[in-house]
């Protein structure tokens, strides 16, 4: 007879139970919060806080971490769950468009940050996989993995039209390293961080020798100290002056009262005020309004455009809205004296579901629009970059607020002395995404060694010398003007000429070093 155990009796343990057990789920959650938190500090590099140490400091316990995991899946997990953290962080801002209207936007601003760190989370996710499924555990998993990460990072500036913002390389916007942009781009900024990030890994060993360890140490430290010295030499470049002045006027309108006609008016006289103000040196040879600056449409701006260019007394570069055939553009126009258009731009790299939504005139019959654009249901695409030649100054590039982001548009056109970006960044907030927005144009800058000229609604409204430096500047939410200097360019780059194509090449042949060095083990699916 089987005697029947009591409910208090010694039982055999669990698998759950113990160390091994009961402690695993906890602690492999733990982990997995930590791998979150390690993208949030990566992003940390990020302006406004430009953390660039602390920053490539997490990066390559991110790489290492990932690179240790048994099989594809695990490293993709936790790479993934490093760009979701750092998305989470860096792309933050996403909100502040939904906050304008928050009564009929507020409810998307949660889903639209959750969404937009996944999606950026899966630009790492599937590197980390892929360098899992080619390499084992290890140095040459950090290698692949990071390599691989610059590719993804490249190709996110073009796929579903691109969003190269928050780039691991733009952490060294504010150091004599980001000179290097003028040879490599801002994809070859990435490669820096990625690289110096993963070398210790790549090299050290925890059997290794002296040797071994400092190598580990000393490699990066050298790395760095060379382009540390080569982007100070740069920055030491003479800049000549063109005898040009350009006043960039900033009406501080606010996005939440930028379209009622009480505040329009205010806004309208600001832009006059400041247009007309007595200049503190020589007269400005143009006056930049920025990106869709008045809230009516150039159909209908005969006699207001005869009055900007009375106040003006000089040529109007002006962001405005035009219609044509019942279509919308986000334009920049030039005002000649006397009140003439003599030059449209229309914005062509439009922000999805901001400007324009796709399949646009379908969802317009179900009254759907997109909710930046003011009139009819999205704006309609420019024919796509382009070089203006105002009058009485040298030719220059436009670029209108979000095309300023991408590298590539530079590229497109030859014959600009000069970028213009006029922007609406009262779109981004207060805090981080207007520094972003303006990081970013520096860069512009430094890569295609050209002045740019930022004028915008709200800030950050800045001069910006063909070093990327900014030379003077109106900060957030400040009603003013800009008399800035234009100097003139530099030599055309290294970058211009060959463009992202030798980075992207040295990271596919480290891939491929890594992938098939012998006594390669696939690691476990």
């Amino acid at each position: 007879m089987t005697r029947p155990q009591r409910d208090d009796a010694p039982r055999a343990p669990s698998p759950r139970s113990g160390p091994g057990g009961l402690l695993r789920r906890p602690l492999k959650a733990w982990r997995l919060v930590g791998f979150l938190l390690l993208g949030a500090v990566i992003a940390l590099g990020q302006q406004p806080w430009g953390l660039w140490l602390l920053s490539l400091l997490a990066l390559a316990l991110a790489l290492h971490g990932s690179a240790a995991a048994l099989s594809a899946r695990a490293t993709g997990l936790r790479a993934g769950l490093v760009g979701t953290g750092f998305f989470a962080l860096a792309m933050s801002w996403i909100t502040e468009p939904f906050l304008v209207q928050p009564e009929i936007h507020g409810w998307m601003a949660p889903f639209a940050l959750i969404l937009m760190a996944l999606g950026g989370g899966a630009f790492w996710a599937i590197p980390g996989w892929l360098a899992g499924r080619l390499t084992p555990p290890g140095p040459r998993r950090v290698g692949a993995l990071a390599a691989l990460l610059l590719i993804f990072e490249w190709l996110r500036g073009w796929i579903f039209t691109g969003l190269p913002w928050a780039m691991l390389g733009h952490g060294w916007i504010d150091t004599p390293p980001a000179q290097a942009a003028a040879w490599v781009g801002a994809i070859g900024l990435s490669a820096l961080m990625l690289t110096l990030a993963a070398l210790p890994a790549m090299i050290w060993r925890s059997d290794a020798g002296r040797g071994r360890t400092a190598a580990a140490l000393l490699l990066p430290l050298g790395l760095l100290g060379l382009v540390w010295l080569a982007g100070t030499a740069r920055l030491a470049t003479p800049i000549q002056p063109r005898g040009i002045t350009l006043r960039l006027v900033q009406p501080d309108a606010d996005q939440a009262l930028k379209w009622d006609p009480d505040w329009a008016q205010i806004f309208w006289d600001r832009l006059l005020s400041e247009s007309a103000a007595p200049p503190a040196g020589p007269a400005p040879d143009a006056v930049i309004w920025p990106e869709t600056a008045v809230s009516f449409l150039l159909n209908n701006a005969d006699e207001a455009l005869a009055v900007a260019s009375q106040a003006a007394g000089a040529p109007v570069l002006m962001g405005i809205q035009r219609a044509e055939d019942r279509r919308y553009f986000n334009a920049l126009i030039e005002v000649a004296p006397g009140g003439e258009v003599v030059q449209t731009y229309d914005k062509f790299h439009l922000v999805p579901f901001g400007e324009y939504i796709p399949l646009g005139d379908r969802l317009a019959r179900l009254g759907i629009g997109a909710f930046a654009a003011q009139q009819g249901f999205g704006y309609t695409p420019g024919p796509g970059p382009q070089v203006l030649h105002p009058q009485g100054l040298p030719p220059m590039q436009p670029l209108i607020c979000y095309e300023a982001i991408f590298p590539q548009h530079i590229r497109a056109t030859e014959g600009a002395e000069w970028l213009l970006q006029v922007t609406n960044d009262a779109w981004f907030g207060t805090f981080s995404g207007p520094y972003q927005h303006l990081a970013q144009a520096r860069l512009r800058a430094i890569e295609s060694g050209l002045p740019l000229m930022r004028a915008a609604n709200t800030g950050v409204t800045a001069a910006i010398d063909p070093l990327g430096r900014v030379t003077d500047w109106l900060p957030l939410g400040a009603v003013g003007h800009i008399d800035a200097a234009l100097p003139a360019p530099l030599p055309r780059t290294l970058w211009l000429r060959l463009g992202p194509w030798p980075v992207l090449l040295t990271a596919l042949l480290v891939l491929l070093a890594c992938a098939l060095w012998p006594g390669r083990a696939r690691a476990r699916a």
